[in-house]
């Protein structure tokens, strides 16, 4: 009789076993982006994060980690809105590194109070970087003259259609350093008393799960779904959260919509970036 009446209830409303909300976080991190070019960035995950940390007698919220990395800002403030959201709902942080959580990705992965990859997994390379293009060759070739008109002697600062300037790199390196220290600061204080003494842990490298594992990057080795049925038992359901969708089945992202002019004139840049972004992951074979 109970097992009948059990049946009567519509499936959401029943407890079968712990739910772990996941978070899928996956790209290169950078602002911007609209539903036809998601990014990794705060106002896209913002609402998934809060959905995902108030589902109730939830112990824990599971994130699954995919990039390469990307801007500085985005992922510092992903890691903050997480950590707030964890101290807010008292709620554990499981991360879980799938392909890669490097650069700003593994600064995202230090939400987690653990950090379990995969053994064949990419972490790291915990440093800093910028690139660019330089034109000014170009430009005298198909014989266009640069003409730029400023107040103030920087405001040209690594103009790429003019030729570099060693002040102007020096100065872009003092940036650079002041960034790495501050990722640096969050690893020594996420990682205190797991983080090997090796000092190449700063240099930029990066390495498999299983090494991680060695210097102290990560805590363990494994899936999300074993870890997960493992800890709160095999009836334990994850329960995926996504973003809001619109009346057409789109995924709303957490940007302004695009318009047709701005996909027209953007086109250019949208074509650069993409290339970028194809470089920022092969750069881990990926």
């Amino acid at each position: 009789m109970r097992g009948f009446l059990r049946g009567l209830v519509p499936k959401r409303f029943r407890k079968e076993g712990i739910v772990i909300p996941v978070v899928r976080l996956q790209g290169v991190i950078m602002s911007g982006g609209n539903q036809f070019r998601p990014t990794l960035n705060l106002a896209a995950v913002a609402p998934v994060l809060e959905k995902a940390f108030s589902v109730k007698d939830a112990p824990a919220v599971a994130i699954a980690i995919n990039s390469p990395g990307g801007s500085p800002v985005q992922s510092r403030l992903i890691f903050t809105r997480i950590r707030e959201l964890a101290r807010e709902k008292q709620k554990k942080v499981l991360v879980f590194v799938e392909d890669v959580a490097a650069s700003g990705g593994y600064m995202i992965a230090l939400a987690g109070d653990e950090i379990i990859a995969d053994a064949t997994s990419i972490v790291g390379s915990i440093g800093v970087v910028s690139g660019g293009f330089g034109f000014p060759e170009l430009l005298k070739k198909i014989g266009i003259e640069r003409r730029v008109y400023t107040a103030g002697e920087n405001k040209v600062i690594l103009d790429p259609f003019q030729p570099e300037k060693e002040k102007d790199i020096e100065y872009l390196k003092s940036l650079q350093l002041e960034i790495h220290q501050v990722f640096i600061a969050m690893v020594r204080e996420r990682r205190a008393g797991k983080l090997s003494d090796d000092e190449t842990v700063f240099s930029g490298l990066f390495w498999s799960g299983t090494r991680g594992l060695e210097l102290g990057l990560v805590d363990s080795l494994g899936d999300m779904r074993q870890e997960l049925k493992k800890r709160y038992g095999q009836k334990a359901r994850l329960q995926l959260v996504t973003a809001a969708r619109s009346l057409f089945g789109r995924r709303i992202p957490g940007v302004s919509p695009v318009s047709l002019e701005g996909v027209t004139s953007g086109l250019a840049a949208g074509l650069v970036e993409a290339a970028e972004e194809k470089a920022m992951w092969s750069r881990y074979g990926l």
